[in-house]
């Protein structure tokens, strides 16, 4: 492509909006273009990023057995009331009428679509396993889209359905496509980690996240700094046993008055005693179902897992009101002791002896208190949100480390919820009627190209990992009225274009720094810069983006030396 005749244009500044690094470079480098809250179009640059990744996951989704369809993105509303999320997905589907009234959606997910479509043609289970998958555009009415394409409206997604017909043929397609994840994501030239994750909407039986690491990141995942654990905030679970503080010699429960004092800062300063030796009791509901969450005073409860304590339903703190005629006393005093309901404790509270708990009793706390003699718990369970350097729950000498992360793929599997409902059923050999066993696997194509740019970029602009290159080389010639200077730019334009090779000639009559700039901003990796002393010599300076590396080619040279260089990077 001539710079002169495409349709790119970089600027210098940008609106205040774009506050993340991807958004601000893609609006500079001329990638995309807003045309309402979270809506973007693509355009020229943008877009071969955008192709080159679909490339790269068509190639391994195929590669893994997959097959390519396209389903529509405007769904009927019958099937989505079939599967039951019609009234439970929320606002973020757009929800719209045809001109007789019927309603409909725009497509946030597909996962009624394909089970409509497998239900109507696969009936027998010589048919299966299956996998059927599909890159199109989505939209969900996000409240507050921001960060560009990165949390848009409509987006990009590759989204595959897996059909087994049992729960280990259905594990190990999940397994298949987790592999052909890690591929994907290593072509692409990203630092990931695939985490172990909450299945959220979608439903199903467990998942795993694909987080690319950036600080710009939306999501806090935990790592083991000695093994492959990861999971996020939401999943990520500690050693309990190797968290737990050694135990003592039960000493007599004592009833301090604690005027005034209700947080955890507070009650541990005035009673001198760190956080760690006090145990909150929160007092939670759903469904009109009360129990009291047991966790130490230096850990944080964790929404999601405490909806699993409650049978997947969602779990409020009481309101004061009810505090008080559960326990006697107000909000901030609460304790386990004396109390009818359940008491649920953190795996952090097992082991725990002498601590402070409230005493049920306005301006009170009681010391010395010790599970078993004082009070029973109910359950132990795994409640709270992990800190760092927690010790790993899958290895005995890790720790965990946070880092923030920006979620690119998710795969699920969702056993038979939208098979049971949307009755997608196989005959198995003895002629028996059978829900089938489905998974599903999501990758953000345009998350993608802006995680990339998140984790590439300096102060000059992007550093496209060279698989994900719009143009993989520049030709770059210093003077444009300079015959002998065009006439090699031209030669060496024509060879990496024969040859396959993605190459931007910068033909336009501008000055070198301004060229530079550009190149710089746009993150092409190989910059092919030709004056008149290198010609001198009969060679070209080659740049790359990554690094600044420099060398000096032969002019008759280069066009190999550019190839060898994207073949060893892809």
């Amino acid at each position: 492509m001539r710079r002169s005749s495409m349709f790119l244009y970089t600027r210098k500044e940008v609106s205040s909006e774009a506050d993340v690094v991807s958004h601000q470079l893609m609006l500079k480098a001329g990638m995309i273009d807003k045309l309402a809250a979270g809506i973007y179009t693509l355009l020229p640059i943008g877009l071969m990023v955008i192709e080159n990744v679909k490339r790269i996951v068509k190639e391994e989704m195929d590669r893994a057995g997959a097959q390519e369809v396209l389903m529509p993105s405007v769904i009927p509303a019958e099937l989505w009331q079939e599967s039951g999320r019609w009234d439970k997905y929320g606002k973020e589907l757009l929800r719209i009428k045809d001109r007789h009234d019927r309603d409909f959606c725009y497509g946030p997910t597909h996962e009624e679509v394909i089970t409509d479509l497998v239900r109507k043609n696969v009936r027998s289970y010589r048919q299966l396993p299956l996998n059927l998958y599909q890159i199109q555009t989505k939209f969900r009415d996000e409240i507050r889209p921001r960060f560009g394409i990165m949390r848009g409206r409509e987006f990009i997604m590759k989204d595959a359905y897996s059909f087994d017909v049992d729960d280990q043929s259905a594990e190990e397609s999940y397994r298949i496509m987790y592999e052909a994840y890690h591929k994907i994501f290593k072509r692409c030239g990203l630092n990931f980690r695939a985490v172990e994750a909450d299945t959220g909407q979608i439903g199903g039986s467990f998942s795993h996240e694909f987080m690319v690491l950036a600080q710009s990141g939306e999501d806090a995942i935990a790592s083991c700094d000695k093994c492959d654990y990861a999971a996020n905030m939401e999943k990520a679970r500690t050693d309990a046993k190797r968290l737990a503080s050694k135990p003592e010699d039960n000493k007599g429960l004592e009833s301090v008055e604690t005027p005034n004092k209700k947080s955890v800062e507070e009650v541990t300063a005035f009673l001198k005693v760190p956080a760690g030796r006090l145990v909150k009791t929160l007092i939670f509901k759903s469904d009109n179902r009360f129990a009291a969450i047991l966790i130490r005073g230096d850990r944080q409860a964790n929404e999601v897992k405490l909806k699993d304590i409650f049978a997947g339903n969602e779990a409020v703190l009481a309101n004061e009101e009810e505090v008080k005629k559960i326990t006697a006393a107000p909000s901030g005093f609460s304790g386990p002791i004396g109390l009818k309901i359940d008491i649920i404790a953190d795996n952090s509270v097992k082991g725990m002896t002498n601590f402070v708990v409230g005493g049920n009793k306005k301006d009170t706390h009681l010391i010395n208190v010790n599970i078993g003699r004082d009070f029973e718990i109910k359950q132990f369970a795994d409640i709270a949100n992990i800190e760092d350097s927690d010790p790993c729950p899958l290895c005995d000498k890790g720790h965990l480390k946070i880092d923030r992360g920006i979620e690119l793929g998710h795969i699920f599997k969702l056993g038979t919820k939208y098979s049971e409902s949307m009755k997608a059923y196989y005959t198995d050999a003895e002629g028996t009627e059978k829900p089938m066993i489905m998974g599903c696997y999501g990758i953000g194509v345009g998350r993608t190209m802006a995680a990339a740019i998140e984790q590439n970029h300096d102060e000059n602009g992007i550093v496209w990992p060279i698989p994900l290159a719009p143009f993989k080389a520049t030709v770059i010639p210093l003077n444009t009225n300079h015959e002998g200077i065009m006439e090699v730019a031209e030669k060496l334009y024509k060879e990496l274009t024969e040859l396959g090779i993605e190459t931007l000639l910068d033909d336009r009559e501008d000055r070198a720094g301004a060229k530079f700039k550009d190149a710089d901003l746009l993150g092409i990796p190989i910059h092919l810069i030709i004056g008149e002393r290198g010609l001198k010599e009969g060679k070209v300076e080659l740049k790359l983006r990554a690094g600044g590396e420099k060398e000096m080619v032969p002019v008759d040279a280069t066009a190999a030396r550019v190839k060898a260089i994207i073949v060893e990077a892809i």
